[in-house]
């Protein structure tokens, strides 16, 4: 028994090195209730383009790795720009796309990433499912959004904390702003993306009947259409801000509104370490991971809530940031009738 025992040690490794450097691949569901899908149910043409936006930043984060030479990922975001923004963002899957077969290299790399980004969009739908459905009474909104909050903040192992973290850890490492500037279009439309993830909120909260909420999500996915009219100078020119983008959101949850902030901060800072070749690819997954230890820890590189409300005016204020979600005249999205008629051979993806 103890020759087998010793065979299997050097087999698998020794204890805490192979065996401790594998990721768990432990995921939970959805806070239970009713509530749950009606986003989906009753918004159908926004609900659908979060699902192409997970494939967005899937593909982007497998390409990044893949391919991290500029000379050869330049042509291949391209073309995946491209796909995106003519076919798959007009046509948007109906399901949640199952990222880890579009970033399976990625996912190898960086599980827990993936697990934490996963676990914070569960949170956003969810704030939305509540929002969408109209059975729940306005007094107790609020209070089910922090319980769901409460809810994801129970995970401690992959859940960003609540609390505003320091824009210096997406701007000013050595790695910082590498993606941006080799692929400004594609930066801008995943700026575009989370301008639309929460700024949604605000026609939610403003909106009195169903119909007008309606007609504020309409607006907001029409405005993230005219972001990708002229990119990149039609597109955000900063990091949409939570509590700038959607302030009224932010003043009933600050906790998730923060949430958000770090979870899309942590976005751009994994594209910067993908692209940047000042981190060595053997070394990418131990930066990736330091990372994620940061936003997971309160202690050090917080703002206070005044700097966090105060930072959207410093980085330019709304304008630069893709506007105001509400105040927004009402119109159809861009007719992308053209675009869903290509001939059949450029329908399939490059």
């Amino acid at each position: 028994m103890r020759t087998t025992l010793l065979a299997l040690i050097a087999l698998l490794g020794a204890p805490g090195t192979t065996l401790a450097a594998q990721d768990r691949r432990d995921e939970q569901f959805y806070y239970p209730g009713s509530f749950n899908w009606s986003f989906l149910r009753s918004y159908p043409e926004a609900a659908r383009l979060f699902n192409a936006f997970d494939y967005g930043h899937a593909v982007l984060y497998e390409r990044l790795y893949t391919l991290p030479e500029a000379a050869r990922a330049a042509p291949a975001l391209e073309k995946e720009y491209r796909y995106l923004t003519t076919d798959l963002l007009v046509r948007p899957p109906r399901f949640a796309v199952a990222e880890e077969v579009i970033e399976p290299t990625y996912a190898k790399l960086a599980w827990r990433a993936k697990l934490m980004f996963d676990w914070a969009h569960v949170l956003h739908r969810q704030i939305y499912d509540v929002y969408a459905d109209e059975r729940i009474p306005d007094s107790r909104r609020d209070a089910l959004i922090e319980r769901l909050t409460d809810y994801y903040l129970s995970r401690r192992d992959i859940a960003y904390v609540p609390v505003a973290k320091s824009m210096a850890l997406m701007d000013e490492q050595y790695y910082s702003q590498v993606f941006r500037r080799h692929y400004p279009k594609f930066n801008g439309l995943i700026w575009a993306y989370h301008w639309l993830q929460v700024g949604l909120y605000e026609p939610f909260i403003a909106g009195r009947t169903p119909d007008q909420k309606k007609a504020g999500v309409q607006a907001a996915v029409a405005r993230f259409w005219q972001m990708l009219e002229n990119p990149p100078r039609s597109m955000p020119q900063v990091m949409p801000m939570t509590a700038t983008v959607a302030p009224e959101f932010t003043k009933r949850h600050p906790r998730a509104a923060a949430i958000f902030d770090n979870l899309h901060m942590t976005h751009d800072i994994i594209s910067d370490i993908l692209a940047a070749d000042t981190v060595p690819r053997d070394r990418k997954r131990e930066v990736i991971y330091d990372v994620l230890a940061e936003f997971r820890d309160t202690t050090g590189n917080v703002m206070t809530r005044e700097e966090w409300l105060m930072m959207g005016d410093h980085m330019g204020g709304i304008e630069a940031m893709g506007g105001p979600v509400l105040g927004l005249i009402r119109s159809a999205a861009p007719d992308t009738t053209n675009r869903s008629k290509r001939p059949e051979h450029e329908m399939h993806r490059p």
